[in-house]
């Protein structure tokens, strides 16, 4: 029987029913609640605020060795890996993922753990070059308090990247989940509680807040105490919390919309390409922010190309995540489905012709369900709205291009700048356009393929700033300089 958390949120250590509305988390396969959840209020939101400021400031956080830091991450991880069945079930049956994926984004969520672990043991502060008589060093330092606000689409991978680095770097972190999907982030947070008891950590290192972002998101950005905010998810949102940052003048680290486009040049291995197009746009569901959304074919090459992967995306197999066979799983709640569907009716008014799917599908498997078949079009202009705008489902649109230039301007015409898929046997033209596209992420010959020590952002309305890598835990940091006097003699104004 898979074990929900009760409605209760982590604030300032303790964990108890937050002060707002409650809010029932559905199962998107069938419709039914899972949990209720009750949202924390805005003065929670600053109750945990203040005591997080004091636990960062604690000797035994503040001054903890690094090796030591290091330890404590690493039985994050352990505790992870131990819990895995029951995270990667509780996030399929909040999100409506496929357990398939869910279960590598629970082991990519232990696998951020110890690799920012890692990190943090070998990282070093440096002497810099001086000319005067004095040594300068350059040093990096806990904020004290960060937000990290994150989307429903993956969650416990999404709350990874950034309370590990966060943690490492020696700050507390009010971590606010999306309020359709809060279980397994509350289900994380419980783990990370258990580690920080059993090292003799204060517990008010970690806050776990659930609630509407115009309450909960509102008070961590607006609060005097946190001096930065990491946050993924839409770039509406994106920009109203910059314009909030900004009268604090505090950093932000945003990672918001996509409509990458994915590429097949004339040379390209064409079985390669049809699997790694459906997979590109079709893996959950289409709800991920560098989904390829938007394909470019040759002309030469584009009807058999399209038509051979219409055929094939039809026979992808629709149904609830805790399949074995599911291909295309629900999509997380029946309103974001609803949006879906007005997108695809929104392209048949621009004139697009729908190829295959655009619909939702039939039958008493389906009922209740936030189900939409896998959907592809063609016949739009590159700057009609549905090849502009962020669907975030399980829609493709098709467009042809006749030589490389034509491709490069198409590809580019765009306000996002998340990620690109290239298919081609040709290295040189491969390297060529890989450094035109405006994109923080290209793929060559495969698709949304990740590593924890590859930095990842977006360009353009995409977003700003890097997470993961080495330098992860430094974006959670400010820097110091440090001048040391090596001089006997007076400075030139001291008679």
């Amino acid at each position: 029987m898979l074990r929900t958390p009760p409605d209760e949120a982590l604030v300032a250590g303790r964990w108890r029913r937050g002060g707002g509305a409650p809010a029932q988390s559905l199962d998107p396969a069938t419709g039914s609640p899972l949990a209720t959840v009750h949202a924390v209020t805005a003065e929670e939101v600053a109750e945990a605020a203040r005591a997080g400021a004091e636990a960062a400031a604690e000797p035994v956080w503040r001054d903890l060795l690094p090796h030591l830091r290091a330890r404590f991450l690493h039985r994050v991880a352990t505790l992870i890996d131990d819990d895995a069945e029951h995270l990667a079930a509780l996030q399929t049956a909040d999100t409506g993922k496929a357990l398939t994926e869910t279960r590598a984004l629970v082991a990519s969520a232990a696998g951020t753990f110890r690799y920012t672990a890692a990190a943090l043991e070998t990282a070093e502060d440096a002497l810099t070059p001086s000319r005067g008589a004095y040594v300068t060093m350059s040093v990096h330092e806990p904020i004290g308090v960060v937000g990290a606000i994150n989307p429903w689409n993956s969650p416990v991978a999404s709350d990874a990247q950034k309370l590990a680095p966060a943690l490492a770097a020696g700050n507390a972190v009010l971590l606010k989940p999306a309020e359709w999907t809060p279980l397994v982030s509350l289900a994380l947070g419980r783990l990370i509680s258990t580690a920080l008891a059993e090292h003799g950590l204060p517990p008010a290192l970690l806050s776990v807040l659930p609630g509407p972002g115009r309450i909960v998101g509102d008070a961590i950005v607006r609060d005097p105490r946190v001096g930065k905010v990491a946050f993924t998810g839409g770039t509406a949102t994106g920009r109203a919390l910059a314009r909030a940052a900004a009268d604090k003048l505090m950093p932000v680290s945003l990672e918001l919309g996509g409509k990458s486009p994915t590429i097949v040049l004339p040379d390209a291995d064409v079985e390669q390409a049809l699997a790694g197009v459906m997979f590109g746009v079709f893996s959950s569901s289409g709800q991920s922010c560098i989904a390829g959304s938007r394909l470019f074919v040759a002309r030469t090459l584009y009807d058999d190309f399209v038509g051979s992967l219409v055929e094939r995306v039809r026979k992808l197999r629709v149904g609830p995540g805790t399949s074995p066979d599911t291909q295309v799983a629900p999509l997380v709640h029946p309103a974001h489905r609803d949006s879906v569907a007005a997108y695809v009716d929104l392209a048949r008014q621009e004139g697009a012709r729908v190829l295959c799917g655009g619909a939702v599908p039939e039958g008493p498997a389906y009922d209740g369900g936030a189900y939409y078949l896998p959907t592809v079009l063609d016949g739009l202009p590159g700057d009609a709205r549905t090849c502009q705008e962020e669907i975030f489902g399980p829609v493709l649109v098709a467009l042809p291009y006749d030589d490389e230039e034509d491709l490069v301007r198409q590809a580019n015409n765009s306000v996002y700048g998340l990620a690109c898929g290239i298919w081609t046997r040709d290295h040189r033209a491969a390297w060529r356009i890989a450094r035109r596209i405006e994109a923080g992420t290209v793929w060559i010959n495969t698709y949304k393929q990740f590593s924890i020590s590859t930095p990842f952002g977006g360009m353009k309305e995409s977003g700003l700033g890097r997470e993961k890598g080495r330098d992860g835990i430094r974006a959670y940091q400010r820097q110091k300089s440090l001048y040391w006097g090596t001089s006997t003699a007076p400075l030139p104004w001291a008679g």
